[in-house]
């Protein structure tokens, strides 16, 4: 029998991982892949992020964050979408690590991946009850007590609003992934209206006088804002997750992930540039930063158009994440490093015990945390994530250079370094307690890989039957 040394870092081929047991439906097309992407990428960041990011880092050269964390987005892009092609299942990093570093990394690229959806999801639905308040305030008058619209570490005490969001979006994930993609396809319709609808009715309303000075905080800020940014382009990830359900993966998930990414970068460059022109940066400290920016303007009808249809797009990109964090736990949970029971399907060929434990944690989160602790958490996971990938495609390379490459990473070694080198240097901007934080999250995840997953593996089980045979 092979040694537990051995098979914390036993590695399964992108040929193991090609024809798992208990696979989903392939039903989505690159259409709905691409709006899957986009939707994920151009909603959550936009809505949330970009306030945050220009009024603690960058001030209004937020815009160069943006440009800077979609640069080297679209490097890591083009790292997955080898490791993709090449492994059409669930799991995105998780798996591809799998593949390529073998079982005790992936454990832990997955358990990272975990903190950075279901943190991710906690985010966006903070960032969705911010906007439904000023929403409801600004239109029809009503008033929210705080107590039930803020965490407790800011007053209240639960954020009832983003609780309730987390339990609808759920309800729609124990549907079919059809059903899923339909919906996202509209949404993104909506989303990508509002945000030319922004720029469109911002660009006249731009004082100058708030980009000045540009960059506050200098050059550190802005690297500082592109780690925060970050948060911004995790649905390329998403992409990655739905490879098992995607029709054609070895062609259409490349061409999703890397589209997703270029048509994030240059939305994300323009609501930035239209948002901290038309209020100071200061001001957009909060969840809801185009709301804020744009109620203090007299535009009549349009300004509330334009508050409605960032809630859609908010809703929009929590549906995604929440159906991606689902999706990375399914593959973990089938090959035996989490619970296998949560990996049981229902008639709508979906994981329904999974999506509800998820649910229940991420809406906890969401509930009791403010949003910037959340923000720093999600990014630092994703970072460590996306590091191991880049990693994984030069392992790969070496080991077996001529296993067929669907889709090959340009100028390699050069692009996976500058991608590592990338991630890396964000990382090291993001706050020490946010370290600490992280540090914590993977102790557990070692423990609990060695209490419960290195013994239920389901690859430790295989070659424990090839022993006994």
């Amino acid at each position: 029998m092979t040694s537990p040394t051995a098979q914390r870092w036993r590695r399964r081929t992108p040929d193991d991982l090609a024809t798992p047991a208990g696979t989903l439906h392939r039903r989505l097309g690159r259409l709905d892949l691409t709006a899957m992407g986009v939707g994920t990428i151009v909603g959550a960041g936009i809505f949330v992020i970009t306030g945050v990011a220009a009024a603690e880092k960058a001030g209004p050269a937020i815009v160069l964050s943006f440009a800077l964390a979609g640069l080297v987005c679209v490097l890591v892009a083009l790292c997955y979408s080898e490791l993709a092609a090449m492994t059409p299942v669930s799991g995105s990093a998780y798996t591809y690590t799998y593949a390529t570093l073998g079982e005790g990394p992936a454990f832990l690229v997955g358990w990272n991946l975990l903190l950075e959806f279901v943190i991710a999801g906690a985010a966006v639905a903070i960032g969705w009850s911010g906007t439904t308040v000023s929403a409801l305030d600004s239109i029809f008058g009503i008033t929210l007590p705080h107590a039930i619209t803020a965490s407790p570490s800011e007053g209240g005490v639960v954020n009832l609003p983003a609780v309730l969001i987390i339990g609808a979006i759920v309800a729609v994930l124990v549907g079919e992934v059809s059903l899923t993609a339909r919906i996202t396809k509209v949404l993104v319709a909506v989303t990508i209206g509002v945000l030319v609808l922004v720029v469109v009715v911002g660009a006249p309303h731009i004082d100058p006088g708030n980009w000045t000075p540009y960059a506050p905080f200098g050059w550190s800020g802005v690297i500082g804002g592109a780690a925060v940014a970050f948060f911004a382009f995790l649905g390329f990830d998403v992409v990655a997750t739905s490879a098992e359900e995607a029709r054609d993966p070895k062609r259409d998930i490349p061409f999703a992930i890397i589209g997703t990414v270029l048509v994030a970068t240059v939305l994300y460059a323009l609501v930035s540039a239209v948002l901290t022109g038309v209020a100071p940066f200061e001001s957009l400290n909060n969840g809801a930063p185009i709301a804020t920016a744009f109620g203090a303007l007299d535009i009549g009808w349009i300004g509330t158009v334009i508050v409605v249809a960032s809630v859609v797009a908010l809703t929009k990109g929590l549906l995604l994440i929440v159906y991606a964090q689902v999706r990375l736990s399914f593959a973990m949970c089938r090959d035996g490093l989490l619970p296998r029971s949560l990996a049981a399907t229902g008639k709508s060929a979906t994981p329904v015990k999974l999506t509800l434990v998820l649910g229940v944690c991420c809406a906890a989160i969401a509930g009791l945390l403010p949003i910037d602790i959340v923000v720093e958490l999600v990014n630092i996971g994703a970072l460590s994530a996306f590091a191991v990938v880049c990693v994984g495609v030069l392992v790969l390379r070496k080991i077996e250079p001529g296993r067929e490459r669907p889709f090959r990473t340009p100028l390699v070694p050069l692009v996976p370094i500058l991608a590592l080198l990338g991630c890396a240097l964000m990382a090291l901007t993001l706050d020490e307690l946010t370290w600490v934080r992280f540090a914590i999250w993977v102790a557990i995840g070692v423990g609990v890989y060695f209490w419960y997953g290195r013994r239920h593996s389901a690859f430790a089980e295989a070659e424990t039957v090839k022993v006994t045979d």
